[in-house]
């Protein structure tokens, strides 16, 4: 059996290991911060996916186990989102109760998300653009 056979699993648990403690360092640090500043509303798994930014700027790339890693995950993100669904059907009620008034709301949530990206887009393609030509 070659070594890279033995060492695969290895890797994963280690990048894994490294995605489960850059979530949990988020949430460490929101919960810190809420104790001093219980206003703040900032999700920990954000904060956590901005640690592993840094670690990765610091390794200087992800490394193939956390590269394989993460593919593995994406391609199975929608085993995620069975829980989600589960959650919908049980709150029956409440869809129905609430149903228009949400849908409103994502659709509204939706379109000024999209606009905030492609504005935001534009106004860096236009300072990228004005920093070249300099």
């Amino acid at each position: 059996m070659s070594s890279d056979v033995e060492q695969k699993p290895i890797g994963i648990v280690q990048a894994l290991a490294l995605l489960l403690a850059c979530q949990l360092a988020g949430e460490v640090l929101v919960t810190a911060m809420r104790q001093v500043v219980p206003g703040v509303a900032f999700p920990g798994p954000v904060v956590g996916m901005g640690l592993l930014f840094v670690v990765l700027v610091l390794r200087a790339g992800p490394g193939r186990s956390l590269e394989a890693t993460g593919g593995a995950l994406l391609r199975n993100l929608s085993l995620l989102f069975v829980p989600a669904a589960v959650g919908i059907v049980q709150q029956g009620e409440v869809i129905a109760a609430f149903g228009l008034p949400l849908i409103a709301a994502l659709l509204a949530s939706t379109v000024l998300t999209l606009l905030v990206t492609v504005y935001a887009f534009l106004a860096v393609a236009r300072w990228s653009e004005r920093r070249r030509a300099k």
